[in-house]
């Protein structure tokens, strides 16, 4: 096991990798820039670095400085957390090369899994259901994507190979506007994530977000923890997750489950890794796979009991998987809300100094929050400033449980999100289950 491991993160995901670590025994170094200097973290960690200045490209991604911290304290491994550097396949190799070990799977394996087209082939070899499509990258023949587009059936979407995060994508209903639109996500695609290849897929019209958590030893070992539902989202973004995802029939979610875990074995993955879908009519359809941590783990720790962030440091550090697929057992049900720095009706960010800080409790409530009283929230980063977990024997009592916590929280001196979060846990159609990934949005509208 290391003995120490370096945090090269921020905020939230950096406590919950502190506070692991140290269950663990393990020393920690925390990183910063010089505005997160009075972090939470940074404050509770064995040692911290200052990398650079305010802006992320100086400091938390920042490899050579990250790498540099990592030499004078004499840290054995880097854990990223999610965002940032988390699926930089560079950096992790840059780690190895270093000679120290990165917490999350092999660089071939983040860049296998990062570029669209290759995970969709990888995915298909494994048996993981995928969405119609072109099955490769698009040709610069025009008569030729036509054909492929007449085939798939409209309405279809152009994507980026290396897009993500909702980016480099668009939606054409029509063969009046396929090559134009094919032109534009290229060179937008190019600009953006320096890769201008492109691909096609059908494009669902009311689909849910459904997940799947996996933890993989990268020896040949691979489970399930279950699935979540992220459907309520807003411009791509999740706004509140659950788990289980409501209302898939068993013989279904248990297909698309093992075909994940026979995909982790097939492409030798290592750590926690999450195979994200559209599901619709009662069908998977792979989208992608995010090689890291999710922000919304927690909801799987809740009705698994398992600690996800131990688990990913103990296989990365060479362990065999201690789980096998039999211990693992969903008990009742869980919700995360994400509450964000951000005016709830704008969405503009809000960052400022947060007066009082007052957090939620009881019975199945689980607060991830880097903020106490007296904290400034900083103008250069995600906005997110906590997160609110609950868990009941059943959706309806987590849900319940839910709409107290929220009722109970309290951050005073800055506009946060918490006003549209209790909206939403009151929401009839949301209660019932199963609302797709454009409700929410349709919902704004109004």
């Amino acid at each position: 096991m290391f003995e120490k491991v370096l945090i090269a993160n921020r905020g939230e995901i950096a406590l919950r990798i502190l506070r692991a670590c140290k269950e663990m025994g393990i020393a920690t170094v925390a990183v910063h820039s010089q505005v997160d200097r009075d972090l939470k973290h940074v404050r509770l960690a064995d040692e911290s670095v200052c990398v650079g200045p305010n802006p992320s490209p100086q400091s938390y991604l920042n490899i050579p400085s990250i790498i540099a911290a990592m030499e004078i304290t004499d840290a054995q491994a880097v854990h990223p957390g999610y965002g940032f550097l988390a699926e930089n396949a560079d950096f992790a190799e840059q780690v190895q090369k270093s000679g120290f070990t990165f917490i999350g799977p092999d660089p071939d394996v983040i860049r296998l899994m990062g570029d669209k087209v290759s995970a969709i082939a990888a995915m298909k070899k494994a048996g993981v259901p995928t969405v119609p499509g072109s099955n490769g990258p698009l040709p610069d023949n025009g008569e030729r994507c036509l054909a492929i587009a007449r085939e798939i059936g409209y309405p279809v979407i152009i994507k980026a190979a290396a897009g993500g995060g909702g980016r480099g994508m668009r939606v054409v209903h029509t063969e009046a506007a396929l090559l134009n639109a094919i032109s534009v996500t290229r060179s937008e695609a190019e600009a953006a994530f320096g890769d201008g290849t492109v691909y096609m897929e059908k494009f669902l019209q009311n689909p849910r977000h459904v997940e799947i958590q996996v933890l993989s030893d990268g020896q040949g070992n691979a489970i399930h923890l279950g699935d979540r539902d992220c459907s309520l989202q807003r411009r791509h973004q999740k706004v509140l997750e659950e788990a289980p995802a409501p209302g898939i029939p068993d013989e279904v979610r248990s297909q698309v489950q093992e075909s994940c875990v026979q995909a982790c074995i097939d492409i030798g993955y290592r750590g926690a890794g999450t195979f994200e879908f559209l599901y619709e009519d009662g069908r998977f359809y792979f989208i992608e796979m995010n090689t890291r941590i999710q922000v919304e783990h927690p909801v799987t720790e809740m009705v698994t009991g398992v600690d996800l962030i131990k688990e990913q440091i103990r296989v990365c550090a060479g362990e065999k998987l201690s789980i096998r697929q039999e211990d693992i057992s969903i008990r009742g049900h869980a919700f995360e809300c994400r509450i964000n720095a951000e005016d709830p009706k704008t969405f503009f960010p809000c960052p400022g100094k947060v007066n009082n800080f007052h957090t939620p409790g009881g019975l199945g409530v689980r607060v991830d929050s880097h903020l106490y009283s007296g904290y400034t929230v900083p103008a250069n980063y995600d906005s997110m400033i906590a997160k609110i977990i609950t868990h009941g024997e059943d959706r309806q009592e987590a849900l319940a449980r839910m709409r107290v916590a929220l009722s109970e929280l309290i951050v005073d001196g800055i506009k946060t999100n918490i006003p549209l979060q209790e909206e939403l846990v009151r929401d009839e159609a949301f209660a019932q289950g199963g609302v797709n990934i454009h409700y929410l949005e349709k919902k704004l509208e109004l």
